[in-house]
């Protein structure tokens, strides 16, 4: 996901996130190690971490051979499935969005990406955030529902997202 964070907001993923995104395939190997850095300050440690935070992030290929070993060292292995991956993605898009740091057409062109991504997996169409991707048929057409209660489904989506284990 090049776009997220926005690199002029500060933020920094958490190393979990940045795994499941290696799972996807959506990494932006040119952040990933100011990003390591971050997380040796936030208190991480690892010689992997370290030496990640040490290259300047221009060698993706460099990138990808400290990454797996440098999340290792954070506590995030890279997850095995792409379900899995994309569950601990989407829960980070329900936050944004419940912390109004995101609008909901933001989190269905996220969510769209990552099912691009995924390949249409149906376990990721499953999770409730999943479920949403065919809104964007309907934003902004004539013949779809009003912007708002698309809105409102989105928000709805990302509460299930939140719930334990995705459920109600």
């Amino acid at each position: 996901m090049r776009a997220w964070p926005n690199p002029d907001s500060g933020e920094v993923p958490s190393p979990s996130v940045v795994a499941a995104w290696v799972t996807l395939g959506l990494i932006a190997t040119e952040r990933i190690p100011l990003w390591a850095a971050h997380w040796l300050v936030l208190g991480h440690d690892g010689d992997s971490l370290a030496a990640l935070a040490g290259v300047s992030g221009m060698d993706p290929h460099e990138v990808h051979d400290l990454l797996p070993a440098a999340l290792a060292n954070c506590g995030a292995p890279i997850p095995n499935s792409v379900t899995a991956a994309a569950e601990v993605v989407f829960v980070r898009l329900a936050g944004l969005l419940a912390e109004n740091r995101v609008g909901e057409r933001w989190v269905l062109d996220s969510v769209i990406e990552i099912l691009r991504a995924s390949g249409w997996e149906v376990g990721v169409i499953e999770l409730p955030l999943g479920q949403i991707f065919d809104l964007s048929d309907e934003w902004g057409s004539d013949w779809g529902r009003p912007r708002h209660e698309l809105e409102q489904e989105i928000r709805d989506a990302c509460e299930l997202q939140l719930a334990p284990a995705g459920r109600p």
